[in-house]
């Protein structure tokens, strides 16, 4: 091994390496990797060759801090959630976050705002960028209603715990390049809290949301008889996930829950073998070991705890809320293909019926309501012409929807794994 390590170091000569050599070297096991940005490459006449790539792993960090730093530089708005806020009114009790927004973007008549919401707002900001961009992945808010056997509604580490969740929201949709450009998503950030409700009133009508509830229930009802067999492996994908998911979540949960009730316990048993051995003399010095030994590992296990609530159980949910928000844009995606599979349907049935009136049946119908046979057939083919027409124009509007759909989620593919900037990406989006 001496020598190997010899050979790597120095080539051409012998050093002397000492017993301990944790302190001074890489495990070369572990960070192989490593040896490739610190060779030089030896040429056939002996000059030195250095590739363009960095030359040390820390040249490495400082070029990704580089990057960093660049990608801030361009960042152009900035959102704070903090300082919550309790409200009591005789009909409810709510809590208020307040929201700080620093941007330099031109549609911002001011480069500072601060408002206060409540998670209602936040709610109503979800839902409108879902409904503008039904086929966009929107970051999860958190639940609104606490799952039996948490925390407290009003508890502080419930209210930091949403807070926390309410900032990551807000800021991945700051980092969106279409999200960010939501006028509801600018209204949300600058205007007060009466401006909000009064914008909120501007919104469709309680019979046209029904309207298109009524409309996304029968399309799911009918299904879609082709969809493509990429949106059909993401959908299978999605639900493996969200099952295997949500089984983690829930074990998860049980064993914070069943490590509280050990905390518990260990702290009752501490103190009843320090109050034992004031009982026993001749076992006193053992028993207080014990009690002590109890006392430490009751701290090691609610650091333990605290570890699991604050970092591992919030993340875990985090996924299952995601994959629930997966699910619902596969199926409002399904929703837009069936609804163009309908309008086809329609279409066709039109041609149908148009063709149809070519039959004696139409002569038959015209002499017994005294009309001119040949007008009355002419007057039908018109009307079924317009009808179709109509039916074409819906036809091609929801098959450019369709197609946009795909489009837009290829750019964002494309944008995400590296392969066009989300700037470019947006560039082309926009003149689609």
């Amino acid at each position: 091994m001496s020598r190997t390590i010899d050979a790597v170091v120095s080539p051409t000569q012998t050093n002397t390496i000492p017993a301990d050599i944790s302190g001074q070297m890489l495990d070369l096991d572990e960070d192989d990797d490593l040896e490739v940005f610190s060779k030089d490459l030896t040429l056939a006449d002996g000059n030195m060759f250095n590739a363009s790539m960095p030359t040390s792993p820390g040249s490495m960090v400082n070029q990704c801090k580089f990057e960093e730093d660049e990608e801030s530089d361009s960042k152009d708005i900035f959102i704070t959630v903090d300082n919550p806020e309790s409200h009591v009114t005789a009909i409810e009790t709510f809590i208020t976050y307040r929201v700080l927004t620093k941007t330099t973007r031109s549609e911002f008549d001011n480069s500072e705002y601060e408002v206060r919401r409540r998670y209602q707002d936040f709610l109503w900001l979800k839902g409108k960028l879902e409904d503008a961009h039904s086929t966009l992945i929107v970051h999860p808010l958190p639940e609104k209603f606490v799952v039996k056997g948490m925390v407290e509604r009003f508890n502080g580490d419930f209210i930091e715990t949403r807070r926390k969740a309410l900032h990551k929201f807000l800021n991945r949709v700051a980092d969106h390049p279409i999200l960010s450009c939501s006028e509801d998503f600018k209204v949300f950030l600058s205007a007060q809290a009466w401006e909000l409700t009064t914008y909120k009133k501007q919104g469709p009508g309680f019979l046209s949301r029904m309207g298109e509830t009524v409309r996304a229930v029968a399309n799911s009802v009918r299904g879609v008889k082709n969809r493509p067999e990429e949106f059909t492996a993401i959908q299978e994908y999605v639900e493996d996930f969200s099952n295997k998911i949500g089984s983690l979540d829930k074990v998860t949960q049980r064993i914070v829950k069943e490590q509280k009730e050990y905390l518990e316990e260990l702290k009752e048993y501490g103190p009843t073998y320090t109050l034992w051995s004031g009982s026993e003399e001749e076992l006193a010095e053992q028993l207080k070991g014990v009690a002590g030994c109890i006392e430490r590992c009751c701290k090691e296990t609610e650091e333990q705890v605290g570890h699991l609530s604050d970092t591992l159980v919030p993340v875990l949910h985090e996924y299952v809320l995601c994959a629930e928000t997966l699910k619902a844009v596969l199926r409002r995606r399904d929703n837009i293909q069936a609804e163009f599979e309908a309008k086809n349907e329609a279409l066709a049935t039109k041609k149908v019926d148009r063709d149809a009136e070519s039959s004696d049946l139409g002569f038959v119908w015209g002499s017994l309501l005294g009309k001119n046979p040949e007008e009355a057939r002419h007057q039908r083919q018109e009307r079924l012409d317009g009808e179709i027409e109509e039916v074409q124009r819906t036809v091609g509007h929801a098959n450019m929807q369709l197609y946009y759909t795909w489009a837009h989620q290829l750019l964002l593919n494309l944008a995400l794994c590296g392969a066009l900037s989300f700037p470019f990406a947006e560039w082309i989006w926009l003149r689609c």
